[in-house]
C-alpha cells in the first residue's frame, strides 16, 4: 500500500525542524524596544503637546466664525455657546475625543473673548494648557503646557 502524495509531504514537514526564535530572544528584543521608547519619550512630549494644541486653535477659530456671524445678525456678541450654534464636543473624560473645554469668558456689543482649557495634562507637570481668542481673531497661548 502506497502513501498518498499529500500525506507524504505532510509527514515529511512534521519531521523537519524549523529555525525559530526562543522565548528568551523575543523577550530581550521587546525589552530593548521598551528602553528605546522610554529614552525617546521625553523628547517627543513637546511634539505631542503641540499637536494636541492644534485642536484648541481650530475650535477657537470656529467659535470666532460663529461669533462674527452672530454679530452680523444681532449687532452684538453672545456669551452663550448654544445661542451661536457652537456644539461642544464630548471630552475624553466623558467618553469623547476632545481634549479642551471651550468657554466664552466675556462678551459685549463690540468685543468677545473665548478660552480653550485643556482637561488633560499632556506632559504630566500639573499645568493645563490654555488658549484664548478675541473679537480681533488674535489667538494666544495663555498657559503653556
Amino acid at each position: 500500500m502506497s502513501i498518498h502524495p499529500i500525506m507524504y509531504h505532510f509527514t515529511k514537514l512534521t519531521k523537519q525542524s524549523f529555525k525559530s526564535f526562543t522565548l528568551t530572544e523575543v523577550l530581550v528584543v521587546l525589552i530593548i524596544i521598551g528602553i528605546l521608547i522610554l529614552l525617546a519619550l521625553p523628547n517627543l512630549m513637546p511634539l505631542i503637546t503641540k499637536a494636541k494644541s492644534t485642536e484648541a486653535k481650530i475650535q477657537l477659530q470656529h467659535l470666532y466664525t460663529l461669533q462674527k456671524n452672530y454679530f452680523f445678525e444681532k449687532s452684538r456678541y453672545s456669551t452663550d455657546l448654544t445661542e451661536i450654534s457652537f456644539e461642544q464636543q464630548k471630552t475624553v473624560l466623558n467618553g469623547g475625543q476632545a481634549n479642551y473645554k471651550i468657554d466664552i469668558i466675556e462678551a459685549s456689543t463690540n468685543y468677545f473673548k473665548a478660552r480653550a482649557t485643556a482637561i488633560v495634562d499632556f506632559d504630566g507637570d500639573g499645568i493645563m494648557n490654555t488658549w484664548e481668542i478675541d473679537s480681533d481673531k488674535i489667538i494666544k497661548e495663555i498657559i503653556p503646557d
